[in-house]
């Protein structure tokens, strides 16, 4: 049987057709990204009845990717003021992702943080977030121009579930972000570092089979076998 595999939504403001409406969803590549591994991918879509008790989602699922889809953490959740350069916040789907994780924890259910979800992951575990990563670098290397990726490459601990799920302890990543973990979240380890100027690109804990973050977006890259991995886990 397909293990299925639960990826978290936005909600956002979109223009289809005629049409300009509030719509909830993730980018496909990250559905067909687990299509490919062989599982079931199933979009959660916030909740606040979820927030609270979130049994009900876990219930469905093998598997979970908290999304990089738009947005940043609300900075609120690690006790700072908002940064001028802070994406807009969706605190409703910081509890509801907090909320999942935290349950699908609980059940030793695989979980996969990609990007944002990766610093939510952070932030659910008590650590902080840098809000704007150009205050803090001389020269930016992980967001290019508006809409497009950028490549720069990672070293990984050899040894670490991030290794072994992307299969190497070195890998050219595609990028977009510019916020980045500060303070790590209790239990939590780095594993991951960008080359150049050492920000983390991967947190795990190792005290779990599969609770893995990468800074990056695997789902952008046909190659990567990091998504594999967690619908391979979730198999389990």
């Amino acid at each position: 049987m397909k293990p299925t595999v639960g990826i978290t939504a936005s909600v956002e403001t979109v223009t289809s057709g005629a049409w300009t409406e509030r719509t909830a969803g993730v980018p496909f590549t990250y559905v067909r990204a687990v299509q490919r591994a062989g599982g079931r991918a199933v979009v959660l879509v916030p909740d606040p009845a979820d927030a609270v008790e979130p049994d009900g989602a876990l219930d469905l699922l093998d598997g979970l990717v908290v999304s990089g889809a738009a947005g940043d953490v609300d900075p609120a959740r690690y006790g700072e003021p908002v940064h001028p350069e802070t994406a807009p916040v969706q605190a409703p789907r910081d509890d509801y992702e907090a909320a999942l994780v935290r349950g699908a924890q609980e059940r030793g259910l695989p979980v996969l943080g990609v990007c944002r979800g990766m610093q939510l992951i952070n932030v659910a575990r008590g650590g902080t977030l840098e809000q704007h990563l150009a205050d803090v670098l001389e020269a930016d290397i992980h967001r290019g121009p508006p809409g497009r990726f950028i490549d720069h490459k990672v070293r990984l601990e050899p040894g670490s579930l991030a290794a072994r799920a992307v299969g190497a302890d070195a890998v050219t990543v595609k990028s977009y972000h510019h916020q980045g973990v500060r303070q790590l979240g209790q239990g939590l380890r780095a594993t991951g570092w960008a080359n150049g100027d050492g920000i983390v690109e991967a947190i795990e804990d190792p005290g779990r089979r599969f609770l893995l973050g990468v800074q990056w977006h695997p789902e952008e890259d046909e190659a990567s076998r990091l998504i594999a991995a967690l619908v391979e886990e979730a198999g389990r």
